[in-house]
């Protein structure tokens, strides 16, 4: 049970929730730039979120099924193909033995990540307890690199390989209603929310309200670890030497510059730049989502309102999986 890569795209590597609990030895936690589009095609391809996808950036990879296998992608629409037909993302569909999965390239303005989840998971060896790629270092993943053509990546879990067995689970699942809560829609947001970082005090006034109501673009010295921004440059009222401390998700950090980077999933372990604000979590998704050129802006939030917002998105993300229980039961049989 296995699926060949017959053509890698142009950045195309496995994630999951991320590598947690080893930044005090200077590893990143890196992960899903999206988490929920990721959590999104596990649970639609039957999984827990704890499973890996493939992150697909930009130009899609082309992928033969060498077994049947429930699959599911979600988050950008890179034209999806299967023997050369368009197929719907956002809902589980049957590969069977020989068909081919293609992906074309992100169309302008839109998202540039989709991810691509398989029933039962992909057989991955975990290093230090995930099996995140980390390209840098070279470790997680497929070989810690992105795929190459000629790949051969193992599947978990199989499927019945009679066609009358196949073609009655497709008609299944086709009939199952999938309805993902606004909750957890996709939509691009005008704004992008912000909370005071733990130096936010420490910058000019002029600096707090550029970064609230200027555009910013996202420069193309922007990748995985951090996306820059170019914008007015940011300044401390009195620039000072800050300890290094541990990274986050969101953190926008600013560099005696004055050019604002926001750090992303394969953020370093810690940084001594000062933090003037942190994204939010519900919006990082949608940071994740833009490509260099495009313009970002900012808007204030209340941390109380932050909170309310990741409990709405948690609560729809339990009763999505509890809507998909019938799924579950179909490819469990």
């Amino acid at each position: 049970m296995s699926i060949t890569v017959l053509k890698p795209g142009l950045l195309s590597t496995f994630q999951d929730l991320g590598r947690t609990g080893s930044q005090h030895v200077g590893v990143p936690v890196c992960g899903a730039m999206d988490l929920k589009a990721h959590r999104l095609a596990n649970l639609l391809a039957g999984n827990d979120a704890d499973h890996a996808s493939l992150e697909i950036t930009l130009t899609g990879p082309t992928l033969r099924f060498e077994a049947p296998a429930c699959f599911a992608m979600t988050g950008a629409n890179l034209q999806p193909t299967l023997n050369g037909n368009p197929v719907a993302g956002y809902r589980p569909l049957i590969a069977r033995a020989g068909d081919v999965l293609a992906f074309g390239a992100a169309p302008p303005d839109t998202g540039v990540r989709a991810y691509l989840a398989v029933h039962g998971g992909y057989a991955l060896t975990p290093v230090l307890g995930s099996t995140s790629t980390y390209v840098r270092g070279g470790f997680g993943g497929h070989a810690g690199r992105a795929l190459a053509k000629g790949d051969v990546i193992g599947l978990h879990a199989s499927l019945p390989t009679a066609p009358e067995s196949l073609s009655e689970l497709a008609q299944a699942l086709w009939q199952i209603r999938v309805y993902v809560p606004s909750a957890l829609s996709g939509r691009t947001r005008d704004y992008l929310r912000l909370l005071p970082g733990v130096h936010w005090d420490e910058f000019t006034a002029e600096s707090q309200h550029d970064l609230l109501h200027a555009e910013f673009r996202i420069s193309t010295q922007s990748d995985r670890m951090g996306y820059r921004l170019e914008g007015p440059p940011l300044a401390m009222s009195t620039p000072r030497q800050i300890l290094s401390e541990a990274t986050g998700y969101g953190t926008i950090q600013v560099p005696s510059g004055g050019e604002a980077i926001v750090l992303m999933a394969d953020r370093q372990s810690t940084g001594g730049y000062p933090k003037i604000a942190q994204v939010i979590s519900v919006d990082l998704p949608d940071l994740a989502q833009r490509r260099p050129g495009q313009s970002v802006r900012f808007a204030s939030i209340e941390l109380d309102e932050a909170q309310r917002l990741d409990g709405q998105r948690e609560e729809a993300f339990t009763q999505l999986r509890e809507a998909l229980a019938p799924l579950r039961a179909l490819l469990r049989t």
